[in-house]
């Protein structure tokens, strides 16, 4: 298996150094106030790893969100089941 996913591994990078030489061309970046340019292959992996970086951050937070609310429901069950206990605990006073 190890064997696969390291010939996948170098199938990705001779894809990834074909698109860098194919794409080499310089591409000129016009900011508000500056300019530079890159060439194309290094915009596409720069800004492919931004919107990575930025779909982990907001995973991450949707994570944490979720294990908070999570934590929330898990104390309030806690609560409730303690609730329940000391109520089959108290005797049943009959009126006659």
């Amino acid at each position: 298996m190890r064997i696969i996913s390291y010939f996948f591994l170098l199938i990705i990078v001779l894809f990834g150094m074909t698109f860098a030489t194919l794409n080499s061309e310089s591409v000129t970046i016009n900011y508000y106030f500056s300019q530079s340019a890159l060439p194309l292959s290094l915009l596409l992996v720069l800004v492919f790893s931004l919107g990575c970086f930025i779909g982990m951050i907001v995973g991450f937070w949707l994570l944490i969100k979720s294990k908070l609310y999570n934590y929330r429901l898990q104390q309030r069950l806690t609560l409730a089941e303690k609730e329940i206990e000391n109520l089959r605990a108290i005797p049943i006073q009959d009126k006659v």
